[in-house]
C-alpha cells in the first residue's frame, strides 16, 4: 500500500531542489574553463545586468543589456554572428525607442551606424573603421534636412565641410586637415549670400579676411555694424 505521507514528503524535496537544479544550469563553465550556456549578471541592487548564451567561452545569438534602473526594456541588444566576431548592436532608450544601430567587433563600432531623434527621425549617419570614424558624416535637423556634411579620416576631421540652415541653405564652408580648420573657409548668411571668407591655419583665422555685404566687398567694421543689426532685427540678444 503507497505511503501518501512519504509521496508527499519526496513531491516536497522535488519541489524543492527543483529551482536550485535550474539555476545551476545557469553560468557555467565547460571542461576546458570556457563560459558555456546561458550567464545572467546582476547589478549590486538585484537588477539584471545582462542575459545571453555563450558556446565554447564566445557569445552566441542575442543578448540583452538593462540599466540599473527599473525598466523593463533593454537599453542595447546585441545579435552575435554564427561566421565572424561581428555582431549588429542596436541602443535604446529606458522606454524602448531606437536611439542608434550599427556593428560592432569587440568593442569597436565598424561600418555604418545610424542614429536617431527621440520621435524616431534620422538625426546623423556615420561610418566607422576599427571603432575610429571614417569617411562621410552627415548630421540633421528634426526637419530631416541636413545640418552638417563633412568627412573624417582615423578618428578626425578632414577635408571640406558643410553646415547649413533648418531650411537647407549652405551657411558654412571649411577645410579640416588633421582634425583642425584649415585652408579657406566661407560663411554665409541666412538667404545664401557670401558675407566672410578667407583662411584658417591650425584652428586659427589666419591672414586677410575679406567680407560682404549684399555681394559687395565691405569693411570689417561695416560687416559688424551689419550683423548687430541683423541681430536686433531678429530680435536675437548681443553677446
Amino acid at each position: 500500500m503507497i505511503n501518501i505521507k512519504r509521496v508527499f514528503i519526496v513531491l516536497g524535496l522535488i519541489i524543492f531542489f527543483l529551482p536550485t537544479t535550474f539555476a545551476q544550469k545557469v553560468n557555467q563553465f565547460d571542461k576546458n574553463n570556457k563560459r558555456t550556456g546561458v550567464w545572467k549578471k546582476y547589478y549590486n541592487n538585484k537588477r539584471l545586468r545582462y542575459v545571453g548564451k555563450f558556446v565554447n567561452g564566445k557569445e552566441v545569438g542575442v543578448f540583452k543589456y538593462y540599466d540599473i534602473t527599473t525598466t523593463s526594456h533593454p537599453t542595447i541588444i546585441k545579435k552575435f554572428s554564427t561566421t565572424s566576431d561581428s555582431a549588429s548592436v542596436k541602443h535604446y532608450t529606458l522606454k524602448g525607442k531606437l536611439r542608434s544601430k550599427g556593428m560592432m567587433i569587440g568593442r569597436n563600432r565598424v561600418g555604418k551606424w545610424i542614429y536617431y531623434f527621440s520621435n524616431g527621425k534620422l538625426f546623423s549617419e556615420e561610418n566607422y573603421v576599427e571603432g575610429k570614424l571614417e569617411g562621410d558624416v552627415k548630421n540633421y535637423f528634426n526637419n530631416e534636412k541636413i545640418a552638417e556634411h563633412c568627412e573624417y579620416k582615423n578618428g578626425v576631421k578632414q577635408g571640406v565641410s558643410k553646415k547649413y540652415s533648418d531650411q537647407g541653405i549652405l551657411i558654412e564652408e571649411m577645410n579640416y586637415a588633421e582634425g583642425k580648420a584649415n585652408g579657406i573657409a566661407k560663411y554665409f548668411n541666412l538667404k545664401g549670400d557670401l558675407k566672410e571668407e578667407g583662411s584658417y591655419k591650425n584652428g586659427k583665422r589666419s591672414g586677410k579676411w575679406d567680407f560682404y555685404i549684399g555681394g559687395k566687398k565691405v569693411s570689417k567694421k561695416e560687416a559688424k555694424k551689419q550683423a548687430a543689426f541683423d541681430k536686433s532685427k531678429s530680435g536675437t540678444p548681443k553677446n
